[in-house]
């Protein structure tokens, strides 16, 4: 989310105030990045936040390692009709510059990736898919297919094909319960799509073209999900609605519903600021007893940053990375947990290690009850 911050521009006495740059943070894979956006419709099943009958519609985005991308343009961190999602943030109009991705608008999936792992984003309440940005850059560029899902009447604005702009229209009363299942729906529908794709169908209601290699490259037998806020309390509850879901993890959300009671036998991370663990939220303590998977507890110790953040207000934008691609770290597939550790070396209490943490360098601590003694981060995580 945009954090704002003093401009020395604007600091000096007299100075004209120049808009400031919102950038994102340059992603730490070995490959570039290519995204899409799809326009998808559920025919059987209504819009559960109007009050006139009409099937559900949502707009997904998807990120994933791409090649020649210097033919193909960086896509917009948020649509055009959609800019005044900063008011929320209270960053008047024409006080920032906004930034363009890393991700390239229907590049080449890039098949020296291999099977492509998928990765589920499900935002916080009344915000939208483009919170998740700076996460799904960075783990597309380390060999992820991440799908971000704007939930319709439900983020704050969704903008479809043609301009067509949708506001939320869930009651602010509405009990979290309920918007959790229409999310699990979505996303059990989100899946099915996906499995559309990589058997040769084009969802896409208004038939855009899919990016070249996409079909081939969807890992249907991987899957993972997380998201922050309500988002994180959504991944629990579509794991238990849907076995194709592999792992999930939660940024720093609370759980509500049922879900937190539930037994989980598959492997589940818990991510938070510094400050929010089990000890603080008693939803965390409660699902934690019915994790009989593999079961992670890490924190992030960035000041005045939650795991979920993923902009921030700075100067210019950092000069485009080399075509030299970097090393690839090592990561934890949503079918391939880290082994256990075995009596003789089990977790203690032990020195942080640094690791990308959202928005740049932080230090991530591991909790000594965890179930892995290997230092790792977030991305390597799921």
């Amino acid at each position: 989310m945009p954090t704002a911050a003093p401009l020395d521009a604007a600091e000096a006495p007299g100075a004209a105030k120049a808009p400031g740059q919102l950038t994102l943070p340059t992603p730490t894979g070995r490959h570039r990045v290519g995204t899409v956006d799809l326009h998808l419709r559920d025919s059987t099943r209504k819009n559960p936040w109007t009050p006139n009958p009409q099937p559900r519609e949502l707009m997904v985005t998807l990120w994933y390692p791409a090649t020649h991308t210097a033919r193909y343009p960086a896509a917009p961190w948020l649509q055009s009709a959609a800019a005044h999602y900063l008011a929320g943030y209270q960053i008047p109009p024409g006080s920032v510059t906004l930034p363009t991705t890393d991700g390239h608008t229907g590049a080449p999936v890039d098949h020296k990736a291999g099977k492509l792992p998928v990765l589920l984003y499900s935002p916080g309440r009344g915000s939208g898919r483009a919170a998740g940005t700076a996460l799904a850059e960075d783990l597309a560029s380390r060999g992820y297919l991440v799908v971000t899902v704007a939930d319709t009447h439900d983020d704050a604005e969704v903008e479809f094909p043609g301009g067509r702009l949708e506001v939320s229209t869930m009651p602010p009363t509405t009990p979290a319960s309920r918007v959790i299942a229409a999310r699990v729906a979505d996303t059990r529908f989100v899946i099915d799509q996906l499995a559309a794709i990589a058997r040769g169908h084009n969802p896409d209601v208004d038939h855009a073209s899919l990016p070249r290699g996409l079909s081939h490259a969807i890992d249907m037998k991987r899957i993972g999900m997380f998201g922050p806020s309500i988002g994180g309390a959504v991944v629990p509850a579509a794991m238990q609605a849907d076995s194709r879901i592999d792992a999930g993890a939660n940024l720093d959300g609370q759980f509500f519903g049922p879900a937190k009671t539930q037994d989980l036998n598959r492997p589940f991370l818990l991510f938070s600021s510094q400050h929010h663990n089990r000890d603080t939220d008693r939803s965390w303590a409660r699902f934690w007893d019915h994790l009989h998977g593999e079961r992670y507890e890490r924190s992030c110790a960035a000041p005045s940053t939650s795991p979920s953040s993923t902009t921030r207000l700075s100067g210019p934008r950092r000069p485009a990375r080399s075509n030299t691609p970097r090393p690839n770290s090592s990561k934890i597939s949503a079918r391939s947990p880290p082994t256990a550790p075995s009596p003789s070396n089990a977790p203690t209490s032990r020195p942080s290690s640094t690791s990308t943490c959202a928005t740049g360098t932080a230090t991530c601590s591991t909790a000594p009850r965890a179930t892995t003694r290997r230092s790792t981060s977030y991305a390597e995580l799921i």
